[in-house]
């Protein structure tokens, strides 16, 4: 699973923000490498022309080679964040990058002869000796590469750095949201009421109700901290709400939980509870019309429905409350997200099944 200290997002900031300073950049190395090559050149109208040549090929080498890497820093930015991988990001980085640097100045120099040398043809070209002509290229691309790798690594490690606190700050507040949510006073004083009634009507039934409540707290007070819980843990929590709410509604309610065994998969605590608990607040529950709720597993995927038969006022502000929290706890911990889907006869949620090891 792709954990958000987990996560690294790869938005490193472009290293040219514009085609202008990208163009200057340029400029002053091809600058630099044609007064190094003949600085005397400069002091002269005569000797300004014959340097033009040099200096357009320094410019164009420049420009091909600080292009290509900022293209494979992108390209292996997206795909094998230093972080995660550091050793193979920069095998895999410098190696594209250097085959990348040859070709291009062994067909860049090949272009320059050819252009600036009369009576040569690509027929009187010495192949093997323009590979000389490449190794200052290549050079240059060693410290290109490395001034990339460089800045590519920093960023990756401060977005990472800000992530995590970030992270650390969202926890808290999806941590305190997820309290209020589970200990909702409308599900305790709803579950007291109906305990209120059956320790009159029938003895067993209100040890029963007891020893549920007592279950589902006990869960909750368990996985309050927990990131991420198995799914057969967070099924077994719904099987006893369920249980508890069928001696509420009893005939009024029916409910099915159609999985098979899901070791290697996790959820975030209690999102079956809010599910479950929006699904009985906000729905007509009746002998004549009874509320029906599924959990079952499709794919990767773990599909909670029920018949839709909404109360007159519900409370639609609430019930975003608690889907937000749960969206929000994914958002968190995965690159995965939940999916609602409304008709006019259900209202379906769908969620992601987590693995540790992705």
């Amino acid at each position: 699973m792709n954990l958000k200290n987990k996560k690294y997002t790869t938005t490193s900031a472009p290293v040219f923000r514009s085609f202008g300073k990208f163009i200057l950049l340029n400029f002053v190395i091809a600058l630099v490498l044609t007064l190094f090559q003949c600085a005397k050149c400069f002091l002269s109208s005569e000797g300004l022309v014959s340097i033009l040549p040099d200096f357009g090929f320094s410019f164009l080498m420049s420009s091909a080679l600080s292009m290509g890497g900022f293209q494979v820093q992108e390209f292996f930015d997206k795909r094998i964040p230093w972080i995660k991988k550091p050793v193979k990001r920069l095998l895999l980085t410098a190696g594209s990058y250097l085959i990348y640097s040859f070709i291009v100045s062994y067909v860049l120099v090949i272009l320059y002869v050819l252009v600036s040398v009369d009576g040569i043809t690509l027929g009187k070209i010495s192949w093997w000796d323009i590979i000389g002509y490449t190794k200052m290229p290549v050079a240059i691309a060693l410290v290109i590469i490395s001034i990339f790798t460089t800045r590519s690594w920093l960023y990756q490690w401060r977005n990472s750095a800000l992530e995590t606190e970030k992270l650390k700050s969202e926890n808290l507040a999806s941590q305190y949201q997820s309290l209020k949510n589970q200990l909702n006073p409308h599900f305790l004083f709803n579950s007291l009421n109906a305990l209120s009634h059956l320790v009159y009507e029938s003895p067993d039934k209100s040890a029963a109700f007891i020893q549920q409540l007592s279950r589902i707290y006990r869960y909750v007070l368990d996985v309050q901290q927990e990131e991420l819980v198995a799914v057969e843990r967070e099924l077994a929590f719904a099987q006893n709400f369920l249980s508890l709410q069928k001696i509420r509604f009893d005939e009024s309610l029916e409910f099915r939980l159609v999985v098979d065994r899901l070791e290697e998969y996790f959820i975030p605590p209690l999102s079956l509870q809010l599910l479950l608990e929006n699904a009985v607040k906000h729905n007509v529950a009746s002998m004549e019309n009874p509320l029906k709720i599924t959990i079952e597993r499709i794919d990767d995927k773990l599909i909670v429905r029920n018949n839709l038969q909404e109360k007159l006022t519900p409370e639609v502000e609430e019930r975003g409350i608690g889907l937000e929290n749960i969206f929000k706890r994914y958002a968190l911990l995965s690159d995965q997200i939940p999916k609602i889907t409304k008709s006019k006869a259900e209202f379906i949620v769908e969620l992601p099944l987590l693995r540790l090891d992705e």
